[in-house]
């Protein structure tokens, strides 16, 4: 695979002494994007190159495929603030070298003081303000619960794994052209929503090559690694962001902290002509929408009728839409509703949900119904890593929006999540994605908010063969379905299964989202069957590795970062 690499230049006067922050490898003030790379011993791929990097140095220094996601994940925080998160939550989708499946479920969740009609007016009206930006939108962040509930299936001792990412919020990293962008563009957001100003903010415009420090996060990072777990939930940190929801009336308190557990779940598993797809079970939707998409295509020989042809997309369209419609009526947190996966996964139901699709014509969302049942800005992150021993780890977290609820906590120089607007704020109304949920979704103390988060892993002879994911709210489920229907129906390479335009539906608003580079001529034959379109310029970021096996030892990792942003792929 040929390597694309994109020259940053991005250097800053520094002192001598700081350019060995991380390490030779790893400078964080001059370095360069690569969107693809090779290798047999390891790979990382993820939204930030720094945070690839020092990825793949904890791969060199010894640590296994979940080390290099913990330090990853860490790097993030500090490097990528929009989505990479202390402060927010996620899922870990995983296969280790000995065969076994992980699923770890880091979700955020409710306050104990929520309530299902919290952000209701006193005529029941909706009050989306308070469910997406500021102190009330945040949930109870799990994220370093789940660093934690990970770090025992690792090799390296925590304190290794985290100090990368106090050495960037301590001494600084250059932002890219596109960071500085986002900067400017969320100051005003900033300023309103905080109680004191973040180091997001500065009086000047930010410029590409601009130094970001963030002290602040850094004395928390330096908490987790002396204290641990109980360094973030507990002790300081925790009582400052007790002190922050109070001067901005949030709902996050001690309690709700201490208790706080990361949960390992049993997960989604299926076949499909062949290979094993693994993904995240609820609260995650996105591992049984996949399973949804999948199996109503398979027997409908998608192969034959050709990438990017009006039939294919219309298949894949009609499929998409009625998986939706399901998730707004039945899913939500399996620890608070009964959700019916049995039924909603089996051939037969996926069989009579299809009975109504007409090739050459659309089929109104208005008339598609979840089906019969007898008695989540986008700016997420993912990130894939391998390493030379046969471990795979598929991440994908959040902070909901971009910048999560936009408020810091004072004092810890980190932002909070506004995952509380993924519950259903009120049944039937769409949340800041468009999704609409019902009772499953709605709000209840301690409960976990539904995702479209979609880690996932494939594997192949029982050898794992692709790990994906992919950012991008509730377009996460089929930008991670049409990649894999790129790879494993269309025989594409993994560079283009990412990087070909992407489309979307969702049931409601009953229109498809396209990429501006969507092939026109697909686009006006699917108008003439009664699809309408709304573009946009750009759906998700793909991260995507594939490994080569030769017998039982892998002979070659590829691995994929999107090109729509600065996602970063690093092997070695």
């Amino acid at each position: 695979m040929k390597k694309q690499c994109l020259l940053l230049f991005l250097t800053v006067a520094v002192y001598e002494s700081q350019t060995e922050v991380l390490s030779a490898q790893v400078n964080p003030y001059q370095y360069s994007i690569s969107k693809t790379a090779q290798g047999s011993n390891g790979a990382v791929a993820s939204a930030h190159p720094i945070a690839s990097m020092v990825g793949v140095e904890i791969l060199k220094q010894g640590g296994n495929a979940f080390d290099a996601a913990i330090a990853t994940q860490l790097a993030l925080a500090v490097v990528y603030p929009g989505a990479g998160n202390i402060g927010g939550g996620g899922f870990l989708v995983a296969h280790t070298q000995k065969g076994k499946t992980i699923s770890i479920d880091y979700r955020e969740k409710a306050p104990a003081a929520s309530s299902r009609n919290m952000y209701l007016d006193e005529k029941g009206n909706p009050q989306m303000e308070l469910s997406q930006n500021g102190h009330l939108a945040s949930g109870v962040p799990g994220t370093i619960a789940g660093l934690f509930s990970s770090h025992k299936y690792g090799k390296l001792p925590f304190a290794k794994l985290i100090q990368p990412a106090i050495d960037l919020a301590e001494k600084g990293f250059v932002i890219t052209p596109a960071e500085a962008r986002s900067l400017n563009g969320s100051k005003s957001a900033f300023i309103k929503y905080n109680t004191s100003l973040p180091v997001f903010v500065k009086s000047a415009e930010w410029r590409p090559g601009d130094t970001l420090i963030q002290k602040e996060l850094a004395a928390t990072l330096k908490r987790i690694r002396d204290f641990g777990q109980k360094g973030f939930y507990e002790g300081e940190t925790a009582k400052l962001i007790v002190e922050e929801m109070k001067r901005g009336k949030g709902n996050i308190s001690l309690d709700d902290l201490k208790n706080y557990q990361a949960v390992e779940r049993p997960a989604i598993a299926f076949d499909y002509k062949g290979y094993k797809v693994i993904g995240m079970p609820m609260p995650s939707s996105g591992g049984l929408l996949m399973q949804q998409m999948m199996k109503m295509i398979e027997d409908r020989n998608i192969d034959k009728l050709g990438f990017h042809t009006p039939a294919s997309v219309q298949l894949m369209i009609e499929v998409e839409r009625r998986a939706y419609a399901d998730r707004a009526e039945f899913m939500g947190d399996q620890d608070f509703v009964k959700v019916p996966v049995k039924t909603l996964s089996s051939q037969k139901y996926l069989h009579e949900r299809m009975k109504d699709f007409i090739p050459g014509k659309a089929t109104p969302s208005d008339v598609i119904t979840p089906g019969n049942i007898n008695p989540e800005s986008e700016e997420t992150t993912h990130l894939s890593v391998a390493d030379a021993f046969g471990n795979v780890v598929s991440v994908t977290t959040t902070l909901n929006g971009g910048y999560g609820s936009k408020t810091v906590v004072a004092g810890a120089g980190f932002l909070l999540n506004n995952e509380m607007d993924d519950f259903s704020v009120k049944p039937g109304v769409p949340n800041m994605f468009g999704a609409v949920g019902k009772e499953a979704n709605a709000i209840a103390p301690g409960k976990r908010m539904l995702s479209s988060m979609t880690p996932t892993i494939v594997l192949k002879d029982k050898k794992p063969y692709l790990v994906v994911g992919t950012p991008g709210g509730t377009t996460i489920p089929t930008s991670v379905f049409q990649t894999l229907v790129n790879i494993l129906e269309f025989n594409q390479s993994p560079l283009d299964a990412v990087n070909n335009p992407k489309f979307h539906h969702q049931w409601l608003p009953d229109q498809v989202v396209i990429e501006n580079d969507f092939p026109q001529q697909v686009q006006s034959a699917l108008s003439s069957m009664g699809y309408t379109f709304q573009k946009r310029g750009q759906i998700g970021r793909t991260e995507v590795i594939k490994i080569n096996w030769e017998k039982n030892k892998i002979k070659q990792i590829d691995v994929v970062a999107d090109k729509r942003g600065d996602d970063h792929a690093s092997a070695y």
